[in-house]
């Protein structure tokens, strides 16, 4: 792989959704808890405060910088050439730091540029009073071309994907000459993606899984229903009974016991201790299977869903 220059710790701290308000502050508390893994990205309108936490904690003995490993994603209006550099400096520039660890293609998905004076994050929406989202006809090898250009320049020490699916995996891997590290896609028992696992394998890739409780994710944007809680499956509450551990602790056990890093995101303090304590114990082959087993293809994060919905443009990248 590109220049591994360490491994990805298996359980990061996911910020998608973390207010600005008290972010720097869950940064901050994260890093002490004794995450050294942040998942990052443009699109959350937060980098600015993530890196306020990050310095306070550097600065406050809590860590260094070589300690951490810091994700970011390129946004979807990024992905000309001329685009990529100047979106990772903004993102560079925020977050206070001179290198990423990894950056990541976020969406196989190419809109209109939208300037930083315009509006930053730019969303889905070129236009706010269009209402639309828009497609701009880049192609992905263009935009891992540039990738590959960050890299080189030693900006990012690895780069990957995020959203991918088989077909553009086998794409990517037929023209990247650097190729990539990491693929980050939705897992969960409800979402086992079986076979796009077995392909990142193949190819060497690590896994990053976000969602990986599933609904919980989704439930304050109405993408998903209460009752879709992988922690009240009966499989899951025995094992957690057995274990003396949470129903989120075995479901989280069950990401990383697949080999895959997973990226929970909470901002209570008694949650991102229980997040990290998943290793002083392990599942029996059977309760892997039988969570395995709840496997219903469920994708909570979809573009075929939300786009249309959301921003009037049917638009899938999953069958």
């Amino acid at each position: 792989m590109p220049n591994s220059h360490k491994e990805m710790p298996k359980v990061g701290f996911g910020l998608w959704k973390i207010p600005q308000d008290i972010c720097a502050d869950a940064v901050y508390n994260a890093i002490k808890a004794g995450y050294r893994h942040l998942d990052s990205a443009c699109d959350y309108g937060n980098e600015v405060q993530v890196g306020e936490g990050i310095k306070r904690a550097i600065d406050d003995g809590l860590c260094t910088r070589a300690d951490l490993w810091i994700t970011s994603k390129l946004w979807n209006t990024y992905h000309a050439k001329e685009h990529v550099k100047l979106a990772l400096e903004k993102t560079l520039a925020d977050l206070q730091l001179d290198y990423l660890d990894l950056y990541l293609i976020h969406f196989p998905i190419a809109q209109p540029f939208v300037d930083f004076e315009d509006r930053y994050p730019p969303e889905w929406i070129t236009d706010p009073a269009v209402g639309k989202m828009e497609l701009a006809p880049v192609p992905l090898f263009e935009t891992w071309q540039a990738m590959e250009s960050l890299y080189e320049k030693g900006l990012v020490k690895q780069i990957g994907i995020c959203n991918y699916n088989t077909g553009l995996l086998h794409d990517l891997m037929s023209y990247a000459q650097i190729k990539p590290s990491v693929l980050q896609v939705e897992s969960h028992p409800y979402l086992t993606q079986e076979s796009l696992m077995r392909l990142a394998a193949q190819y060497d890739l690590d896994v990053t899984a976000f969602s990986p409780l599933g609904a919980l994710s989704y439930l304050e944007l109405d993408m998903a229903g209460a009752a879709e809680s992988v922690l009240e499956q009966t499989v899951v509450k025995q094992a957690a009974q057995r274990l003396g551990k949470t129903a989120a602790q075995v479901v989280l056990r069950w990401g990383v016991q697949r080999g895959n890093a997973i990226i929970p995101k909470t901002s209570r303090p008694e949650r991102l201790k229980e997040n990290l304590d998943i290793f002083d114990f392990e599942l029996t082959s059977q309760e892997m299977d039988e969570i395995s087993a709840l496997n219903s293809n469920r994708r909570f994060n979809d573009p075929g869903n939300f786009c249309e919905g959301a921003f009037n443009t049917f638009h899938p990248i999953y069958d």
